[in-house]
């Protein structure tokens, strides 16, 4: 439901400035895109084709263009900023949070990126540098370095009247973090603790000692986990030494985990999550093109067993008809295998401890499944063909392709995770030609024996 009435939202906004962009009515096209909140005005960018997005870019006040980058996907964003000048960029990444920084400058091409590093005067660049030291997908990477830090020896009517004094609270602040002399983190204090607590009493009183810390380099999706399991509106980042660096806020991981979820989904068809719907033709070509060749080389190895019994298809026509019956069984129960174990391994439930026995459970669902379905095309084509003989081999082949494709879709996502390859990305395309390969092999071959 929300996501059709942002949609009919965005269309209505892009009716309204297209309709003012094509009469000339500049005036108005900004005045509507300046009483729009950034994430609606990243909304109709990102629904633009590339011509009418630069227009509407054009059109936006320099002291807005951080808070719109914010919200715009990769592809979008250094497409625009790639034809800024760079102190242009400069000045809208000024008052960016530091996780936004990180995530902008490391998706840009390293020209670009370069050139924006020395029009930055030496401060920034100094908290540019450090955003982008820590490894993408990390703790680090993520987090934000806008914390409010405590001593345990004050009371806390100091800090309350710290905070008066200071005037606001960064974003999504429901705890304050309680470091020593050194930095290191001690505990923390929920806000609503501090308000409710007698001002006399000191910070060491009121915090909790036993805070969970996020390490620097803990992988982002291992964070998200950490933030579902226990409910988590924000949580500390500190380094090897123990040394407070940051906090990551709920903010981040929802993103987190939409960004996965869209990985996971544009991945299997082989595209970028991050790719931009109107982009130019001939880049959206380019990049479809590789996972289409991908796709190609595999159609072409399974014709080439299907080659290997040219004699027996050229005799027994009936084997053509009924040779994509096999491998499609195949390819559908290793998809919902592959899809299982892929989503077990991201929520974190399929580990070395346990992945033995997922396999062996998976082995024995394919071959019920191959018990259920082979005998009920076995029967389909005896009727069918009144032949006993060919329901049999059908049956066989059934039956050994879908054990393949149980053991194939539980096994390969946990050995390409080994080698550091993305399951998503490349499983489907690897179980697909598993279960052609070894549907079209066992169902020709077994007939080139007996029927030949």
């Amino acid at each position: 439901m929300a996501e059709a009435l942002e949609s009919k939202f965005a269309q209505g906004q892009l009716r309204t400035l297209n309709a003012a962009l094509n009469d000339g009515r500049f005036v108005s096209v900004r005045k509507i895109l300046h009483e729009l909140p950034p994430s609606d005005v990243a909304l109709v960018l990102e629904s633009s084709p590339t011509k009418t997005r630069d227009e509407l870019w054009e059109l936006i006040d320099g002291e807005f263009h951080g808070d719109i980058l914010e919200e715009l996907s990769e592809d979008v964003r250094n497409g625009i900023i790639t034809k800024m000048a760079p102190l242009r960029v400069v000045d809208a990444l000024e008052e960016m949070d530091t996780d936004d920084l990180a995530e902008t400058l490391s998706s840009l091409p390293d020209e670009v990126l370069q050139d924006i590093l020395q029009s930055m005067d030496a401060q920034d660049r100094v908290r540019a540098e450090q955003a982008l030291s820590y490894g993408e997908e990390t703790a680090g990477f993520i987090m934000n370095t806008d914390t409010i830090t405590l001593r345990p020896d004050v009371t806390v009517d100091v800090v309350l009247r710290y905070i008066r004094l200071k005037g606001e609270l960064p974003e999504n602040t429901d705890t304050l973090y309680v470091v020593n002399r050194t930095d290191n983190l001690v505990g923390l204090v929920p806000v609503a603790r501090l308000l409710t607590a007698d001002p006399e009493d000191k910070v060491s009183e009121v915090m909790d000692e036993d805070a969970e810390a996020i390490p620097v380099n803990m992988p982002d999706d291992e964070v998200a986990s950490l933030f579902e399991r226990y409910n988590w509106l924000s949580a500390p980042v500190v380094d090897e030494k123990n040394r407070l660096v940051g906090r990551i806020t709920i903010d981040d991981v929802v993103d987190i985990i939409r960004e996965d979820a869209e990985h996971s989904m544009m991945s299997m068809a082989g595209l970028d999550d991050e790719e931009d719907t109107f982009a130019p033709v001939w880049q959206s070509t380019q990049r479809r093109s590789v996972w289409l060749g991908v796709n190609l080389v595999t159609a072409l190895m399974a014709a080439a067993v299907s080659d290997l019994f040219e004699a027996t298809l050229s005799q027994l026509a009936v084997l053509a008809i009924l040779n994509t019956i096999v491998p499609s069984m195949g390819g559908v129960a290793g998809n919902q295998t592959l899809t299982l174990v892929i989503r077990g391994m991201a929520l974190g439930h399929v580990n070395p401890s346990n992945s033995r026995w997922l396999v062996s459970k998976e082995l024995a669902i394919g071959f019920l499944n191959g018990v259920i379905w082979a005998v009920l095309i076995a029967t389909v084509i005896a009727l069918w063909k009144q032949n006993l003989m060919l329901g049999a081999i059908i049956a066989f082949a059934m039956m050994v392709n879908l054990l393949a494709a149980a053991l194939a879709g539980a096994t390969l996502p946990i050995i390409m995770k080994k080698l550091k390859i993305d399951p998503a990305l490349a499983g489907s395309v690897i179980l697909t030609t598993i279960t052609d390969v070894v549907g079209i092999f066992a169902f020709l071959g077994t007939a080139t024996l007996f029927l030949m």
